[in-house]
């Protein structure tokens, strides 16, 4: 959703980190292109002014202008007025806080069973997102959870709702028909409480439009109820829509948070960067796709990081933690510490890279990675293909090849090679690529911090560059800049240099 505003901010970032030094007029130029960027993402106009106002006050003080690195003084100005804008941090005392769930501020402290209330307009996402939190809540925090489905209006909606608690593996409250939706909020407290529940969330019923009805019975509701949380869901593709949205809820329930669903479409990202500074309210969930993992608790850090190309090195981590079991994580990390890294685990690794996302997933998150993958999508792209077909040629070999490569002669490799439907130049190029990563293992292994230094030389953004490149003082190749050969190599040398990356991380 951001990278259309992470490109611009990036273009003019690279226009001040190259100068030894900055006058105001580079300051107030760069400002210039910085509020032109945010209103072409949608970020409401008082937004722009506050942040452009309090990024230059920073940026033209003496602390910058005699900065030994003045572009990068502003790089870092930048991100933390987008850290700001976007909610600031945790303070030591709420991260402390047992009953706070991760970064979101999410209030479970109440006597049980409490009630997250989650309202919105019709089509917003409401009820995906209520079994998503659901799934979030039993899993992450281990609840015991109630669904229950206000929405007596459209159509097949409680059914909807009862599908998803089964997926989420949690309760819900059996439908009879013809009940209001405040008798049945009712129904769900009673139950709720009879049922010793830890949290109840009850999905109201939505609208095109706010209108009078639709508040009346969502006021209703609270009222009855009590919510600790009320959260509001809104649809980040609606823009500035989704802004105002929040506004009129908030006139006329308590609202205690946000969450904005489908941040992974190609909107502009003006909602989310606008939604904090215009209501008041934290975001407290942002929500991805349909599926039932696709929400992760809002930060403010972490996502100022993503917009300007820092990457996001924690939720790699919590990503690789939701594919990567614990025991084989422990497993291969004992194997690695004593060298013992073979194709097996080698193979392992392929398949929880494409659970990731592939390549391009594990690149935007990455710090340092994100401006190549665009450099390398502008010049053909990547190809997670290569993955499969290297775990293709591991399947076909036998356990004992697997587990002991050196046992890969010539007629082995042949027909490893005609079972994958590949050349046995591709089996020696995988067993190569196995060898290196290896050698990295045991690196890693035998000299502590020092040997994970000199494993990382071989890395990307080190001075040992991928596919046997080097860069003066490091930093990143340029694609645009290599013969067609030198990119053809940089991309093979990829998944080595990711499956690196995500060992090092994990």
């Amino acid at each position: 959703m951001f990278e259309a505003l992470g490109d611009k901010l990036s273009n003019v970032f690279d226009g001040l980190t190259g100068r030894g030094a900055l006058s105001e007029k580079d300051v107030n130029a760069a400002m210039r292109e910085i509020r032109i960027a945010l209103l072409e993402a949608d970020v409401a106009l008082p937004v722009v002014k506050d942040f452009v106002e309090r990024v230059r006050k920073e940026a033209v003080g003496e602390k910058v202008i005699k900065s030994i690195k003045p572009g990068q003084m502003v790089v870092k100005i930048v991100n933390d007025a987008l850290i700001e804008t976007l909610g600031g941090t945790l303070s030591d005392e709420d991260a402390d806080k047992a009953e706070v769930a991760k970064a979101t501020h999410l209030n479970l402290a109440a006597k049980p069973p409490v009630v997250i209330l989650m309202a919105g307009l019709q089509g917003s996402g409401k009820t995906t997102t209520t079994g998503k939190l659901g799934l979030y809540l039993r899993s992450a925090l281990k609840k015991k959870v109630l669904f229950a489905s206000l929405d007596t209006n459209r159509p097949a909606a409680m059914e909807q709702l009862g599908m998803l608690a089964k997926q989420a593996e949690v309760s819900f409250l059996e439908i009879v028909k013809g009940q209001s939706a405040l008798d049945i909020a009712k129904r769900a407290m009673k139950e709720a409480k009879l049922g010793s529940y830890d949290v109840v969330i009850l999905d109201t019923a939505g609208r095109t439009t706010i209108n009078e009805e639709l508040m009346a019975e969502v006021e209703a509701v609270a009222k009855e109820t009590q919510p600790t949380e009320t959260l509001l869901v809104a649809d980040s593709l609606t823009g500035q829509d989704a802004v105002e949205t929040a506004q009129r809820f908030h006139a006329r329930l308590p609202l205690t948070g946000l969450v904005l669903t489908r941040i992974d479409g190609d909107g502009r990202g003006g909602a989310a960067l606008s939604m904090r500074a215009v209501t008041g309210l934290p975001i407290k969930f942002l929500g991805t796709g349909e599926k039932m993992d696709g929400l992760e608790a809002f930060d403010a850090e972490r996502l100022a990081g993503r917009i300007l190309g820092q990457g996001d090195i924690v939720s790699l981590v919590e990503r690789a933690s939701q594919v990567i079991d614990e025991k084989d994580a422990a497993l291969t990390a004992e194997k690695m510490r004593k060298g013992q890294f073979d194709l097996e685990d080698l193979g392992k690794q392929l398949g929880q890279m494409q659970k990731m996302g592939g390549m391009g997933g594990l690149m935007k998150l990455m710090p340092g990675m994100g401006k190549m993958k665009k450099q390398l999508d502008a010049a053909g792209g990547i190809d997670d293909q290569l993955l499969k077909q290297q775990q293709a040629i591991i399947l076909s070999m036998t356990p004992a090849e697997r587990r002991k490569p050196e046992l890969i002669k010539a007629s082995r490799k042949k027909r490893i090679a005609a079972g994958a439907g590949m050349s046995v130049q591709e089996v020696n190029k995988l067993l190569k690529m196995h060898r290196q990563m290896s050698d990295m293992m045991k690196k890693m292994g035998k000299g502590g911090m020092a040997g994970i230094m000199q494993a990382m030389g071989g890395m990307p953004g080190m001075p040992k560059m991928p596919g046997g490149m080097s860069a003066k003082g490091g930093g990143m190749p340029n694609p645009a800049d290599m013969s067609p050969e030198q990119l053809e190599d940089l991309k093979k040398s990829l998944p080595r240099d990711l499956a690196n990356c995500l060992a090092l991380a994990v």
